[in-house]
């Protein structure tokens, strides 16, 4: 584990000093614009490295070698998508990032951003429940909903054989048994980098019961 301006990097995030710079790049602009537009919230901002960048790049693991299109719903203050966009410039050149996200405000934020910092995205200002139908290589969600609503969007937006990527936390197991009610799917369930009682949940082949 090495350290970038006092915050530690660890040694699965393998990108170069330049990524690393516009990560933070990118967290300096959430939390300059924190106050006014309430990205995320104001007690997560001292650890907000760990707790947002980190747990949010851990995914981009995940991504299938291939994928072109990234989709990812409530994108909020752009963890996961602005930070998966990120990583991308460097590690996956070919991949676009689509942030959905219904508060204008927000939206128009991630749009700068991502302009500022260069980054193949594109913001939706919509409900992923209206969206028309992404047909994305991969979907993912961070702090959005039930894993049984998530299979839904997922459903709704992924090519047939594409994959969701669904960060989760100590109730996992309990949304697992509430999705298997209505849905069908082939799913992982692996261990977070960045929270001891967190879950990385992927999913293909989500059909309906």
């Amino acid at each position: 584990m090495t350290a970038i301006a006092n915050r530690q990097v660890p040694d699965w995030l393998n990108v170069s000093r330049e990524t690393l710079d516009l990560l933070s790049d990118y967290l300096a602009l959430v939390e300059k614009w924190n106050p006014a537009i309430n990205l995320v919230a104001k007690a997560s901002l001292p650890a907000a490295w760990e707790r947002h960048v980190l747990d949010s790049a851990q995914i981009i693991l995940q991504c299938p070698d291939g994928a072109v299109s990234w989709v990812d719903f409530g994108s909020g203050g752009g963890f996961p998508g602005v930070i998966v966009a990120a990583i991308a410039r460097e590690t996956r050149p070919d991949l676009h990032v689509t942030l959905v996200e219904s508060d204008k405000r927000k939206a128009t934020f991630l749009s700068q951003a991502g302009r500022a910092l260069g980054l193949s995205l594109s913001v939706s200002a919509a409900r992923a429940e209206t969206l028309a139908a992404c047909n994305a290589d991969v979907v993912s969600a961070r702090a959005l909903a039930p894993l049984s609503e998530l299979c839904s969007l997922a459903h709704r937006h992924l090519k047939s054989d594409g994959i969701a990527i669904f960060p989760k936390g100590a109730q996992v197991q309990v949304e697992l048994e509430a999705a298997l009610e209505k849905w069908r799917f082939d799913w992982q369930s692996l261990p977070s980098m960045t929270d001891p009682a967190g879950r990385i949940i992927t999913m293909k082949n989500i059909r309906h019961v």
